[in-house]
């Protein structure tokens, strides 16, 4: 209970900073904080997601993004102070409408919602870490190149999760 509710607070918290999605940010500094609230929206997300799936696969693939995304975040805010960027504890705006959405939904109705979510959201953070990855030498650019195999496993799970 008291994990759902911090999960809870980052994204409104996220949600009252007037934080946006992950589209396209053009410096490293902008990059770099959202993909840390990236990281916090999906830490949040699969944990709901490993508690309420409506299958053991949904189930795992939560605990999954958990995993990964706590890893992530942690590389992404070791960069971040490298650079004298305060990692932020928020998550993003759109992440907080899913996990409202997602909290009320149970079974399949959840696992399609979920699932639809990450397809769509892995995407998008495909195309930023790539485009951040080709513009970018340093270490920004570096994380990016390093975080895309997972970004791309999550996608391909979510996939063949969605023909289930």
């Amino acid at each position: 209970m008291k994990r759902s509710f911090a999960c809870a607070a980052a994204l409104v918290a996220a949600f009252t900073a007037g934080s946006g999605a992950l589209a396209g940010p053009s410096n490293r500094q902008d990059f770099l904080k959202d993909a840390i609230k990236g990281d916090n929206s999906e830490i949040c997300l699969g944990r709901l997601a490993a508690r309420n799936g409506g299958t053991p696969a949904v189930r795992e693939y939560g605990r999954t993004l958990m995993t990964d995304h706590m890893k992530a975040k942690k590389q992404a805010s070791r960069v971040a102070n490298q650079l004298g960027v305060q990692p932020p504890s928020g998550a993003m705006l759109k992440a907080d409408a899913e996990y409202v959405k997602l909290r009320v939904l149970s079974g399949k109705s959840f696992d399609r919602e979920f699932v639809g979510y990450m397809i769509d959201d892995h995407k998008q953070d495909i195309r930023d870490f790539s485009a951040m990855a080709r513009s970018h030498n340093g270490p920004v650019g570096d994380l990016a190149q390093k975080q895309l195999p997972t970004l791309r496993k999550h996608l391909h799970i979510a996939k063949s999760l969605m023909n289930t």
